[in-house]
């Protein structure tokens, strides 16, 4: 039996993943989310602590014994061409020995901030000649190395290189970088007629991204 170790921001991300394999049990772990379950006849660790590097970092500071490290959740298309919902998986990374073929290999791009509208995302793409970007992996590439084992990153896309977020997500991070709900909310109540439906939209593009890599990890082979 494999033991992996997947790291997401949000318990969310998780969503299409528990969905098949079940809660499983909870693990005394220094992170807002920690289970553990059985899935494939593997032990999935499913830990989410946060966005960005530093909450990365807390939540892998004591070293296990895993036999690989996949950093995965939603990300921002830089790629014109990914769609919501395409799952995107980094080229600078260990590739899984089984995928399929509707599944794309990028340069992915990892970032301590949101790319919140397409300007950004085109500055990017132009820039990095990345395809998609997110905020966990460099983290998570490093304690793979340090620990000597494989990693992987493993996105799906839930918003598309043209489109803008409703809010500039970066505005809204406490202290230690995690998004804060309430004053989120409190921006979009302040823009009810745009920023709420647009909030619905992303979240429901969300929903769709976590469903997509319910099925990728589902019929994937690390």
């Amino acid at each position: 039996m494999a033991t992996w170790l997947v790291i997401a921001a949000e318990r969310r991300e998780f969503d299409g993943i528990v969905k098949r394999a079940g809660e499983g049990k909870k693990l005394n772990w220094p992170a807002e989310f920690a289970r553990e379950v059985e899935w494939k006849g593997d032990c999935w660790r499913l830990i989410a602590n946060g966005p960005g590097t530093g909450l990365v970092e807390k939540a892998l500071s004591n070293r296990m014994e895993v036999s690989g490290i996949v950093s995965t959740g939603f990300c921002g298309a830089l790629d014109p061409s990914l769609r919501v919902g395409d799952i995107a998986i980094d080229s600078g990374a260990s590739l899984p020995r089984k995928y399929r073929a509707s599944d794309r290999v990028v340069k992915m791009l990892s970032a301590d901030r949101v790319a919140a509208t397409s300007a950004e995302k085109l500055a990017l793409r132009e820039k990095t000649g990345a395809g998609a970007v997110e905020m966990e992996a460099a983290a998570v590439a490093r304690k793979a190395a340090a620990w000597g084992i494989p990693f992987y990153s493993i996105r799906a896309v839930s918003d598309t290189a043209a489109e803008d977020l409703p809010l500039d997500f970066n505005r809204y991070r406490d202290a230690e970088g995690r998004f804060s709900r309430s004053r989120i909310a409190l921006a979009a109540l302040a823009r009810p007629v745009t920023a709420i439906p647009a909030l619905l939209r992303l979240n429901r593009h969300c929903q769709m991204a976590a469903e997509s890599l319910g099925d990728f990890f589902a019929d994937c082979q690390l």
